[in-house]
């Protein structure tokens, strides 16, 4: 059982025997606390900085949208060899090679595939055959330009011996026999083969073309896998990096300002107007979902890019996705959550005015982390070496340097990514999580600081209480917490990415095995996230309350841990009664600026310089959804202003009655009322009648 702590809140004694009161025990007696969790977060600093270092040096953003071409080059790449800088689609010129990847038996893969990179996808010619040839190199006297200008053809320019190699489908010129569209940078074939170019081509002699509808699956089934859309998506993050600057930055710092503007001003009022525009958003959030699925309207995303016969439909797994987020939508969206609000605090935000202001600081720190951090993500989602494949397939090409027949190195190139680039990745993603709880940590602390100076001080402004306390409480902070601050974000990190690899490697088990789940495993299944989730729920609770006792104490993590669990099982029902209805409405708060951000992030990405043409999305889901979080992340950092005003004074409540046989002595009157009164309660959660 622990013991009172006179000591350290309500009074302390001062080095000249004098007892002093009120604020100055909030920075009385204090020193540096877990010590070793802060070395410990120094080190994953450093380890962030050289991983994404790692990234900057080998990864290349415009590998997860382009393909490779027959020399290893990136399509779109300015600095390959020959330049690249327009040229961002793949082609396959190959019809033959295509169709054999798509077969059962074949050993031949589409990487092998002969592809180029091109300014448009070839369209068969009505009267006369039409050719795709190599870059102009060797005896071929054409520069680039010259050889986009006459639409890669150069076949007049041949020799006998090259003529009869492009006859044999050996290039370095091959015929365009298959219309193709552009679908997500590559062009895929449609089965649908021109009967002139056909026609053109037999009586040149060329050899047997396959015109199966398997020439078409092939390509379209490489291009949707699941690694070439998680590749889409990461570039679809790059492509939107305004729509994430405005909607994930800008707007909610905006809105979450007014929030808590209106939240002063409009106290009764504000669960109404909270739970109106919550309902409004996520209609409106669904309604944009619905769209761009196709179920309403004529809207939706397409993975063709630019013009195209209307006939012609090409179906993606992102609009999978979409509908099936889509779906989820809509059940959250029938869900009506009707609450009202106690807020005691909006008082302390009138007398501290630095709290509204404040956030701007973890907000810039969190918003420069976050550049650096996507495009540290980017790169190490592209990064590995361009290797040419081992393939043992007979795919002999025309050498034009060389001047024969190669035979010996004509496949294709891939991307080769080794064990350790997951393993970065991974920590990568730990290190955003982590950083976003300590940043989030740090702001809460601070606020907490400065509430509690509010609260020991009579609730007035007191000489105890330094100007600007917000900046004093952000000194204390510095100098002596943020090693327990540190120490719980990464309790919180640790359980939240153990959860995240269970559930990933439950998913791998279950794919691999072909044994049908029973209702007793599958109800041990249920039952662990529960308690996963349970201890999550937990963990976050309870720091919290212990980043407040930090703030108040000076205390190490547990030991401030400690003291805010004591304090809450003691006082469960004053605390209840104000926090459950208090953070409800804070949550849909945070869900209104959330929202907010993704409806303008759904506007942004229906302009057409992201619906189509070179920054085209993929999918609106992914930059909405970060959009989202961006939102909700940056809503949470503001509104931790009255979040944890509400819960530094009621645990300062707690505290003080403890100290003083049930009668608090610093707490307000307005406090004293509501936490003494039960109608005068009724009266505050409802708003004025």
């Amino acid at each position: 059982m622990r013991g009172p702590l006179g000591a350290v809140i309500g009074s302390y004694t001062s080095s000249d025997g004098v007892t002093q009161m009120g604020g100055g025990i909030i920075k009385h007696n204090r020193k540096c606390r877990d010590i070793t969790a802060l070395v410990i977060f120094i080190a994953f600093w450093i380890a962030m900085i050289v991983n994404s270092s790692f990234g900057f040096n080998q990864g290349n953003p415009l590998r997860l949208t382009y393909g490779l071409d027959y020399k290893g080059n990136v399509c779109g790449d300015k600095h390959a060899h020959p330049g690249l800088g327009e040229l961002e689609l793949r082609y396959w010129q190959n019809p033959n090679q295509v169709y054999q990847t798509g077969l059962k038996d074949s050993q031949f893969k589409l990487v092998d595939a002969r592809s180029i990179c091109l300014l448009d996808c070839p369209i068969p010619s009505d009267d006369s055959l039409e050719w795709v040839c190599d870059y102009p190199e060797g005896d071929i006297r054409l520069s680039m330009e010259d050889w986009i200008n006459r639409n890669y053809n150069y076949y007049e320019f041949l020799t006998p011996e090259m003529r009869n190699s492009s006859l044999q489908l050996q290039g370095p010129c091959y015929p365009v026999i298959f219309p193709s569209v552009n679908v997500y940078w590559s062009c895929q074939f449609i089965a649908r083969a021109s009967n002139t170019s056909l026609k053109h081509w037999e009586q040149m002699g060329g050899v047997s073309i396959n015109e199966d509808i398997v020439i078409d699956k092939s390509i379209h089934k490489s291009i949707n896998s699941r690694s070439a859309v998680l590749k889409r998506y990461m570039a679809d993050i790059g492509k939107a990096w305004p729509v994430l600057i405005v909607c994930g930055g800008i707007l909610p710092v905006f809105l979450s300002v007014i929030w808590l503007m209106m939240i002063r001003h409009f106290v009764a009022a504000m669960p109404w107007i909270t739970v109106v525009l919550f309902n409004l958003l996520i209609i409106s959030v669904t309604m944009f979902f619905y769209i761009k699925a196709g179920w309403i309207g004529n809207d939706a995303i397409s993975p063709i890019i630019g013009e195209h016969d209307p006939y012609i439909n090409v179906f993606g797994r992102e609009l999978t996705h979409l509908r099936a987020v889509t779906v989820l939508m809509t059940a959250i969206s029938v869900v009506a959550i009707l609450t009202s609000i106690a807020i005691v605090a909006a008082k302390v935000i009138g007398e501290v005015q630095a709290l509204i202001i404040f956030p701007l600081i973890p907000y810039a720190t969190l918003a420069v982390f976050y550049m650096f951090w996507t495009s540290a993500a980017l790169h190490l989602f592209s990064s590995g070496q361009i290797v040419q494949n081992n393939c043992n397939s007979n795919c002999c090409t025309y050498d034009l340097v060389a001047k024969r027949v190669n035979c010996d190195r004509c496949c294709g190139y891939s991307i080769h990514y080794t064990p350790h680039i997951g393993i970065s990745i991974l920590f990568h993603l730990f290190g955003c999580y982590w950083a976003t709880q300590f940043f989030v940590a740090s702001s809460s602390t601070v606020v907490a600081g400065s509430v509690a100076s509010y609260y020991w001080a009579h609730g007035e402004t007191s000489p105890e209480i330094p100007f600007l306390s917000v900046f004093s409480s952000m000194k204390r902070f510095m100098r002596y917490s943020i090693g327990s601050v540190a120490l719980g974000s990464m309790i919180v990190s640790f359980v939240e990415s153990i959860r995240f690899l269970l559930e990933s490697l439950r998913r791998r088990l279950k794919v691999s095995s072909h044994v049908h789940d029973s209702w007793i495993g599958k109800a041990a299944y249920q039952s662990s996230q529960c308690f996963l989730r349970c201890i999550e729920w937990t963990i976050k609770s309870v720091n919290r309350n212990a980043y407040i006792m930090i703030a108040i104490t000076g205390k190490s993590f547990f030991s401030a841990s400690s003291i805010a669990t004591d304090l809450i099982m003691n006082n469960i029902l004053k605390i209840g009664r104000l926090n459950v209805i208090g953070d409800v409405i804070l949550f849909l708060g945070k869900l209104c600026v959330s929202l907010s951000s993704s409806v303008f992030a759904f506007l942004m990405l229906d302009t057409h310089k992201y619906s189509s043409g070179h920054n085209k999305t993929s999918s609106p889901l992914f930059p909405v959804v970060v959009c989202w979080a961006l939102g909700y992340t940056v809503a949470t950092l503001f509104f931790a202003v009255v979040e944890m005003s509400i819960d530094t004074i009621v645990l300062s409540f707690c505290q003080d009655s403890e100290e003083h046989q049930g009668t608090a002595q610093y707490a307000p009157p307005l406090l004293i009322e509501t936490l003494g009164n039960q109608n005068e309660m009724h009266r505050l959660t409802q708003g004025s009648q």
